[in-house]
């Protein structure tokens, strides 16, 4: 990778020279925890943890639900008891299972990470008082950027509002490779950078991708869905020396992981820089929670690592973890980053306390990957992450299976276009370390009840298969 090394190193240079590379100001908060050790830790499932996967929704809410009528989001009700489990109205709420949130390990409401957050908050407010680049970034936001370099093997890391804002904040600093090297004012085809995207990326790797695009400095290719077969066409007859291939690691919508060891190999062969979005494989994957790179041994071939806290981090926040002259590039010309309000000083503090916890507490990485074996065993579908995605074809066929799943105490929405293709409409269930067996148990239980097990594993399989 010495050409991109070269190419970012020049780019720096040119920013250098006309007065725009933009520094990071820390503003020092005293008396804040920055000793792992101060954050408790325990061996197993825990009260509080049941918080991340049982919540209530009102009567109202449960009935325009089962009618499929649209909610104006004041339907919440009073205060109330929950209803019992016969299903008896004991108040006028009713407690449901969350089976469709992204906190993989129950970490929302760990205590050290609930304490983190009110200690910071009662000490210095919510802040932070302006974007990073002005008055927002402080000593606490250093220190996650610090736990996530670690964790993530990374040089450094540069932390954003949202796992969205990383994503368009990286592609725009790809972009300004080309346009701050080019020969002219205006780069030519050759000199701009050629993006490779997997089908199926986030929305927010699209996005930043099209921006690039309007502003003419990125050339975009699509290869079918991990397929790798026809990304190497694509980079064999792709003229430009700039590339850079882009995917998700755990495609959230599908539950498939992209196919890292084939990509490193390409790596090797064509000399692109790696990007992966880790966002819902960080802390679930990998021995210390790594994330997908950990998970399929290839760390040191993954140049840029983009994720968000907002999902088993059970946080809120995206970073960038990369070298620091990346780091550097980013924070001078990623524009979702520069322009954005940074993340409050108590998030910030939760965040810290929930890398830590997370790397600590191995046995809820355990937990979620016993959850999948559970449902493995327990539907004969071949399932591969925490992430299900079980296809039921139409529209109304995935309403009526999520209003069935609602009326047996399930909360799992029916996933429609434009999140996924027409006709692809499915199930998403997410598998938490903190559900338990019996959780899993009767869920599968209901299930089978409007779902037939082998068809849609047939289906999935054959589907997927379709679209390579």
């Amino acid at each position: 990778m010495d050409s991109w090394n070269e190419w970012v190193e020049q780019t720096l240079e040119k920013l250098e020279s006309r007065k725009l590379l933009r520094s990071l100001r820390p503003i020092h908060l005293s008396d804040h925890n920055s000793h792992s050790d101060e954050f408790e830790c325990f061996d197993g499932l825990r009260q509080w943890d049941r918080a991340s996967v049982e919540v209530e929704i009102s009567e109202t809410t449960f009935q325009n639900w089962l009618q499929d009528i649209p909610s104006p989001g004041d339907d919440l009700g009073g205060s109330g008891v929950a209803y019992t489990e016969a299903g008896t109205s004991a108040g006028r709420f009713r407690k449901l299972i969350l089976f469709s949130g992204n906190d993989y390990l129950g970490l929302s409401s760990h205590p050290s990470v609930i304490k983190a957050a009110t200690q910071a908050v009662q000490k210095h407010g919510m802040g932070p008082r302006g974007s990073a680049l002005i008055c927002g970034y402080t000593n606490y936001h250093r220190l996650l950027e610090s736990s996530l370099a670690e964790l993530k093997s990374k040089e450094d890391c540069l932390l954003c509002p949202t796992g969205f804002s990383a994503n368009m904040a990286f592609m725009t600093a790809v972009g300004n490779v080309s346009l701050l090297l080019a020969k002219d004012s205006q780069p030519s085809i050759d000199e701009r950078v050629a993006v490779f995207s997997d089908a199926l990326n986030h929305a927010s790797i699209i996005d930043g991708i099209r921006l690039a695009e309007k502003q003419k400095s990125v050339a975009a290719f699509v290869y079918q869905h991990c397929d790798m077969h026809h990304l190497n066409e694509l980079l064999t007859n792709c003229p430009m020396k700039k590339k850079v291939v882009i995917t998700d690691s755990l495609f959230s919508m599908d539950g498939d992981f992209a196919p890292l060891v084939e990509l490193v190999k390409l790596r090797k062969k064509h000399g692109f820089l790696l990007a992966i979005d880790d966002a819902h494989a960080t802390f679930v994957c990998g021995k210390t929670g790594g994330g997908a790179a950990e998970l399929f041994n290839c760390i040191s071939d993954v140049d840029i690592c983009i994720g968000t806290l907002s999902k088993a981090g059970g946080c809120h926040g995206g970073y960038i973890a990369c070298s620091k002259k990346w780091k550097q590039l980013i924070q001078s010309r990623g524009r979702s980053f520069i322009f954005s309000t940074s993340t409050p000083v108590p998030i910030a503090a939760a965040a810290h306390a929930a890398v830590i916890v997370a790397k600590k507490e191995m046995w809820r990485r355990r937990a979620i990957w016993n959850r999948v074996q559970d449902f493995r065993d327990l539907t004969g579908i071949p399932i591969t992450s925490p992430i299900i995605s079980l296809i039921v074809g139409s529209e109304a066929t995935a309403l009526q299976a999520s209003r069935h799943l609602l009326e047996f105490g399930f909360h799992i929405t029916a996933i429609r276009p434009p999140t996924v293709a027409p006709n692809s409409c499915r199930l998403r269930i997410a598998l938490s370390a903190a559900h338990t067996l019996d959780d899993v148990k009767n869920l599968t239980a209901a299930l089978s009840q409007c779902i037939n097990f082998s068809e849609i594993g047939f289906y999935c399989t054959s589907w997927n298969a379709a679209r390579l």
